[in-house]
């Protein structure tokens, strides 16, 4: 009898383990484009195409395999709009004897497919992922027990577990860890490269016309459109990076520049993501053009950290606190995100070049939305559930289990310190260092106080003085508190109002959310 194999949006790949013994003769594969999903938030024009153009895609190259596809598109007649009533639909179409499927990367989404046995009345068999480097179990292994769960034990245990950049059992080069020499600005006159792009197929251009027609509501411009939608593209974007972007990544990584959003950055977390190139791959690659002499030490090691690293690290900790964590505020953060979030349309010149890149690309690189989007939300005292689906909603790379703990457990500090033992918190002067925005800029960083001074530090010494009982007994941040601790009750007292003033006259409609969709309108 017929098996049904269902293939996500995010699992566009050959080695797929719901794919593993597919018999071509008998079992049918089930795609399916649900509305549902593009509007459990308000997602970006951009990813929406992204995923969808890339299952299309992908559906082709496993009919050109032999594989019978059961294809159904947003616009179809009939299609319910959500997972559970597609299967169903599906299970009435095929008979099939079960359903398998790998297990999706999102806590909602496997909830609802653990559903569909009693709901659809059909063994339904749930696979491991095995396109990570750690298994959830194994991930599960490495931290039970810890009192603290910190990536660079981790990630030294992967490293030796996989052997990647390990020297007879010792790191190469004879560091772990080559993070310090990856802090540099970037020099005025370095010439950046021309990054490969991809310009729409018919296929693509189809979508894009679906996206605008069933969401034209949603953020985003698509006529920049460029991403990767099938894998031979995805390798020619690797090639890229190892060529253009590798080498001098380590160096710039941290950096930022006005007009400049990709920079030497690898662009590849959106076809990682979907499952168009695995992480293998990815990190044997960096690490074979840095053993042929195409890379230095500093960068490939850099990059692998992110993929083997953090990658890994932050699905670990995505499964093993969901669905909890998701409703951490361990600063008890209120406010309500400002519209400016959705179009750019402020005098602070670092939000306003990395939001609007965001808009125009569905992208911004990690220190763009750490220190400059991240760090505005965690110093105003953002509700985090607000600022999480914001990142959620806009990145072309965001799927929740490696956006959330981004978000909760590196921007806003949500999980009280699980992830990162710091805030990461910091004043103008950070901004200053590691790019151009101030020059040009409305505000003067100079300035600590005063209606022309840079908000990033009032607001820095506001949430430091708002937050000394959650924090002034942190090591990390003992340098700081020394310094408030000489000031008078007075200075600390005319510091938090004139933050205070400014986030009162920031504009803070309703955001897109899952529970507020009629609200959200026209916020795009």
């Amino acid at each position: 009898m017929t098996v049904l194999r269902v293939v996500l949006g995010d699992q566009l790949s050959m080695d797929l383990s719901a794919l593993e013994d597919i018999d071509p003769a008998r079992d049918i594969v089930l795609m399916m484009e649900v509305r549902e999903e593009g509007v459990q938030v308000r997602h970006h024009k951009q990813k929406i195409v992204l995923v969808l153009s890339a299952m299309r895609h992908f559906a082709e190259e496993l009919r050109q395999r032999g594989i019978v596809v059961d294809y159904v598109a947003l616009d179809a007649p009939g299609n319910t709009g959500d997972f559970t009533g597609e299967v169903a639909r599906a299970v009435a179409r095929h008979r099939p004897r079960c359903i398998v499927l790998t297990e999706p990367s999102e806590w909602r989404v496997q909830e609802l497919a653990r559903s569909w046995s009693s709901h659809i009345g059909l063994p339904v068999e749930l696979r491991p992922d095995g396109r990570f480097f750690a298994s959830r179990a194994r991930f599960a292994r490495w931290a039970d027990g810890r009192r603290g769960w910190r990536l660079e034990h981790f990630y030294r245990e992967m490293r030796r577990e996989h052997g990647i950049l390990i020297d007879d059992g010792q790191p190469a080069g004879g560091e772990w860890n080559y993070d310090t020499a990856n802090r540099k600005s970037l020099p005025a006159r370095l010439a950046l490269p021309a990054r490969r792009r991809f310009a729409p197929d018919a296929v693509t251009r189809a979508v894009m016309a679906l996206v605008e027609k069933n969401f034209p509501d949603h953020c985003g411009e698509l006529a920049t459109f460029a991403w990767p939608v099938t894998r031979a593209d995805a390798l020619l974007a690797l090639d890229d990076f190892l060529a253009q972007g590798l080498p001098s990544f380590g160096d710039y990584q941290d950096a930022m520049k006005a007009g400049s959003p990709l920079l030497f950055h690898s662009l590849l977390a959106p076809a990682l993501n979907i499952g168009l190139l695995s992480p293998r791959e990815v990190c044997r690659a960096a690490e074979a053009a840095w053993r042929a002499g195409a890379a230095p030490l500093n960068a490939v090691e850099g990059f692998v950290r992110q993929i083997l690293g953090w990658r890994e690290y932050v699905r670990g900790v995505y499964w093993m606190r969901m669905p909890d964590y998701a409703q951490g505020n361990a600063l008890q953060a209120t406010r309500r995100l400002p519209a400016f979030y959705w179009t750019g349309k402020t005098s602070m010149r670092c939000l306003n070049d990395a939001i609007g890149s965001t808009m125009k690309h569905a992208y911004a690189h990690h220190i763009q939305r750490l220190m400059v989007t991240g760090n505005f939300a965690l110093l105003a005292g953002i509700a985090p559930q607000e600022i999480e689906r914001w990142y959620l909603a806009v990145y072309a790379d965001a799927f929740e289990w490696v956006e959330m703990p981004n978000t909760l457990g590196m921007a806003v500090f949500a999980d009280g310190g699980l992830m990162a033992s710091k805030p990461y918190a910091a004043s103008g002067a950070y901004i200053d260092r590691m790019s151009d925005y101030c020059s040009g800029c409305a505000y003067d960083v100079k300035q600590k106080t005063g209606p022309k001074a840079c908000p990033f530090n009032y607001l820095y010494w506001a949430f430091l003085i708002r937050q000394a009982g959650q924090l002034g007994g942190n090591a990390r941040l003992a340098m700081p508190y020394r310094t408030l601790s000489a000031w008078p009750d007075a200075r600390k007292a005319a510091i938090v109002a004139e933050a205070e003033a400014f986030l009162d006259r920031v504009d803070h409609p309703d955001t897109p959310s899952r529970d507020s969709d009629a609200a959200s309108q026209t916020l795009c």
